[in-house]
């Protein structure tokens, strides 16, 4: 188990719900990579230009950032990338502003979601907002992560 802090971001990208029925955060990402060129020059990038983090973002349906409801089946979702601070979405892309966290951070793969539920299950933790993805476009690596604790 990896612990981890992730300072407050800001992420742009396509926002969906789960009502958006079967499928929908694929077809964000679909539409957030197919328009990307709409939004490229508001990422946050690294000293060599690369972007900085991808972030499928989560949120209750009130955009509090609580974990989604009804046994994680019922809340928002948005595909997109870490933003300068300063940037504004353009049109047909949305702007979340995610508090800072500790996180439980696991490997992103099948059964990913279950083994961070359980880990913090087994330490006697809860999540304190809703999980969050995280992509290193450097690296390719995806990860989970499970707030613990809101800072």
């Amino acid at each position: 188990m990896e612990r981890m802090i992730q300072p407050a971001f800001s992420v742009i990208g396509r926002e969906g719900s789960t009502q958006d029925g079967e499928g929908f955060v694929m077809r964000l990402w679909q539409q957030a990579n197919q328009h990307f060129s709409e939004a490229a020059h508001l990422a946050k990038r690294d000293a060599n230009g690369a972007l900085h983090a991808m972030w499928g973002s989560m949120s209750a349906p009130d955009r509090g950032f609580a974990p989604w409801t009804d046994g994680f089946s019922c809340g928002l979702y948005l595909a997109g990338f870490e933003a300068l601070p300063e940037a504004a979405p353009p049109e047909g892309w949305v702007r979340w502003d995610v508090p800072g966290f500790e996180a439980i951070r696991v490997p992103a793969g099948e059964g990913a979601f279950a083994q961070g539920l359980a880990l913090l299950k087994a330490e006697g933790l809860e999540l304190a907002m809703a999980q969050q993805d995280y992509t290193d476009p450097a690296t390719g690596r995806s990860y989970l992560l499970f707030p613990v604790r809101r800072l």
